[in-house]
C-alpha cells in the first residue's frame, strides 16, 4: 500500500529526524501488521500478522444505519456565496451553528490565532472552513463527515479541530490523525507545528522508516505522551496493541483522505480497528472524516460506522472537477511518442511554467521514464514505494524548496500532497483501478484518484492545466468514462508547440 508500514519512525519536519523525540509540535517507534494483501498508490499492505482474537469489525446489526430523512438540510447564511453554493451541509438535531467569518469568532486560544496569523498568513476562515469549523468547536462535539474540493482548505480544518481541543496541561494523546501515506503524515505534522507553534503542544509523527526496521520493537520504547499523534495506520494500530499509545484521553479522531482510509482495497481494516478500540476508551471521542471524494459505496459505509446525529457536507460529483484547472488529452501512437510529449512540451515548452508532477501508475514505469530523461539530460526526480524512506524524504524536501522543477510520482503523491508551486500535472498513465490477475477485461477508471491527481495542481483555486497522455484503445476507454463520469468534455491538443501554447494560455499559464 501507500505505506511500507514494516517498522515506525518518529518524523517530524524534511528533512526527517529519525530519531525517537517529543519537542512542542515533535516524534518517535513500533512491529508486525495483516493478511489479505492487495495495491494502492503502487505498493503492497502491510505483511500479515498473526489473526487477532478479538471481536470482528463493527458490523451493520451492532452498528443502527444513519437515517437520512431524519437529518435536515440547514440553510446557512454562509453558503449563500455562490463560490461556493454546491456544498451542501447536513445536520442532524437542533445544536445551532453559526458562520465563522474570522478566526475570532470560534473562540480559539489567543496562542492559536497568533499562529494563524503570523506563521500561517490567514486573513480570514475560507468557505469549507467557515462551515466546518463551528461544527468541529462546538459543543456536543458531533462526528462530523467532510467533503470539498482539493486545495480549499481542509487540512486547516481538522489541525484547529484538534489544537482547539487538546488540553497543554494533560501530557497525554487527547487528537489523533491517520493518513495514508508517510508524505501526507509528515506533511500534516508540518502544518501543525507551524500553526500550533505559540501553543505549546506536543505532537509526535508515526510513520514507517528504514532505520528502525531491525530495531528492537516498541514494547522498548517510552510511552507517548505527545497530545496530538499523527501517522500511518499501520504504525499507530501497532502502537496502540502494544499499548504505548494510549487513547484513555483522545478527544479528536480525525481519518485525512477518510474515504481511501474506510474502503475496502484502502485501509478499512486498520481504519476501523483503530476506532473501534479508541471509542472502546473514549466514548465521546468525536470522529472527522474528510476528503475531497467520498464514492456512494463508501458513503453507505461511513453512515454505518459513524455514531448518528454527526454532520455532513457533500459535494456533487458533477461540480468536483476544478474549474481553476484546464483539463487536456493529447494523442499519442506509441510510448516512444509519450516520452517525446514529456520531453518537447513539459520540459522545454514547461520552462515557462511553475512546478510539474508526471504522474505514472506503476514503480516501474516510474524507474523507467526517469532512466530515459536522465539519461537524455533532463533535470528529473522520481518518487515511489519501492524507494526507502530517507531517499523519499530528501526528494520531497527538494522539490518543495524548489530545487527540482519536474517529479515524477505514482499514486504515493496523489492524494493530499500539497506544493502550490505546482501548475501543470501530466497522467503519463491514466488512473484505473486495481485487479488481480490478467488484464483481459475492461479496465475501471480510478474516478477518486483522477481528481486527487489533478488537484494537485490549481492549489486553493489558483489556475493550472493537466494533459492526459492517450496511447491505445484503452486510454480512450478511460478517458470517455472520466469525461462521462464528471460530466465534462476534455479537449484534445494538438502535437504541436503552437497547440500547446495556445493551451498553455487558455489555462492562463503563459
Amino acid at each position: 500500500m501507500a505505506e511500507t508500514d514494516t517498522a515506525a519512525a518518529a518524523t517530524t519536519t524534511p528533512p526527517v529526524d529519525t530519531s525517537s523525540s517529543t519537542d512542542s509540535v515533535t516524534s518517535a517507534p513500533p512491529l508486525p501488521a495483516k493478511p489479505v494483501i492487495k495495491c494502492w498508490a503502487d505498493e503492497e499492505d502491510d505483511p500479515p500478522e498473526e489473526p487477532e482474537k478479538t471481536e470482528a469489525p463493527p458490523s451493520t446489526s451492532d452498528q443502527p444505519e444513519l437515517e437520512v430523512a431524519a437529518l435536515k438540510i440547514t440553510e446557512n447564511k454562509f453558503l449563500d456565496d455562490p463560490e461556493d453554493s454546491h456544498i451542501s451541509a447536513v445536520t442532524a438535531g437542533d445544536t445551532p451553528y453559526t458562520s465563522a467569518s474570522t478566526f475570532e469568532d470560534l473562540n480559539l486560544p489567543e496562542a492559536v490565532l497568533k499562529g494563524l496569523y503570523v506563521e500561517m498568513g490567514f486573513k480570514k476562515p475560507s468557505k469549507i472552513q467557515a462551515i466546518t469549523l463551528p461544527m468541529i468547536l462546538t459543543p456536543p462535539y458531533k462526528d462530523l463527515v467532510a467533503q470539498a474540493h482539493n486545495g480549499s482548505g481542509k487540512t486547516t480544518c481538522f489541525v484547529l479541530g484538534m489544537l482547539g481541543r487538546v488540553d497543554p496541561n494533560v501530557k497525554a494523546p487527547q487528537a489523533l490523525c491517520i493518513c495514508p501515506t508517510r508524505e501526507l503524515a509528515i506533511q500534516n505534522m508540518e502544518v501543525l507545528q507551524k500553526m500550533g507553534k505559540y501553543t505549546g503542544v506536543t505532537s509526535e509523527c508515526a510513520v514507517p522508516s528504514d532505520r528502525e526496521r531491525n530495531a528492537p520493537s516498541p514494547n522498548f520504547r517510552a510511552p507517548v505522551t505527545a497530545q496530538i499523534v499523527i501517522g500511518t495506520p499501520g504504525t499507530i494500530k501497532r502502537w496502540m496493541s502494544t499499548k504505548k499509545l494510549g487513547v484513555s484521553r483522545v478527544k479528536v479522531l480525525v481519518f485525512d483522505e477518510a474515504d481511501h482510509m474506510l474502503a475496502e482495497d484502502g485501509f478499512q481494516d486498520d481504519s476501523l480497528r483503530i476506532k473501534r478500540d479508541t471509542e472502546k476508551v473514549s466514548p465521546n471521542c468525536q470522529v472527522l472524516l474528510f476528503s475531497a471524494t467520498f464514492n456512494e459505496r463508501v458513503t453507505n459505509f461511513v453512515s454505518r460506522v459513524v455514531k448518528r446525529g454527526n454532520n455532513q457536507l457533500f459535494v456533487k460529483k458533477e461540480e468536483l472537477s476544478l474549474e481553476g484547472v484546464k483539463q487536456y488529452k493529447v494523442y499519442c501512437p506509441d510510448e516512444l511518442s509519450k516520452i517525446e510529449v514529456i520531453k518537447t512540451k513539459i520540459f522545454d515548452l514547461g520552462e515557462k511554467l511553475g512546478q510539474r508532477i508526471i504522474f505514472v501508475r506503476t514503480k516501474n514505469s516510474a524507474r523507467m521514464l526517469y532512466q530515459q530523461l536522465s539519461d537524455d539530460g533532463y533535470a528529473v526526480t522520481a518518487i515511489q514505494g519501492a524507494l526507502n524512506t530517507e531517499d523519499r524524504d530528501k526528494i520531497i524536501k527538494e522539490f518543495k524548496d524548489g530545487l527540482t522543477q519536474v517529479l515524477i510520482s505514482t499514486d504515493v503523491l496523489a492524494r493530499g500532497f500539497d506544493q502550490q508551486q505546482v501548475n501543470c500535472v501530466v497522467n503519463y498513465d491514466l488512473p484505473v483501478k486495481y485487479s488481480p490477475g490478467p488484464r483481459s477485461q475492461p479496465v475501471e477508471p480510478d474516478y477518486e484518484v483522477y481528481l486527487h491527481r489533478i488537484g494537485r495542481a490549481g492549489r486553493f483555486g489558483r489556475k493550472g492545466a493537466v494533459f492526459n497522455l492517450i496511447c491505445d484503445d484503452n486510454d480512450e476507454l478511460v478517458m470517455s468514462k472520466i469525461e462521462q463520469y464528471f460530466d465534462i468534455k476534455v479537449p484534445e491538443v494538438k502535437n504541436t508547440d503552437e497547440a500547446f501554447e495556445g493551451a498553455l494560455k487558455t489555462a492562463g499559464l503563459l
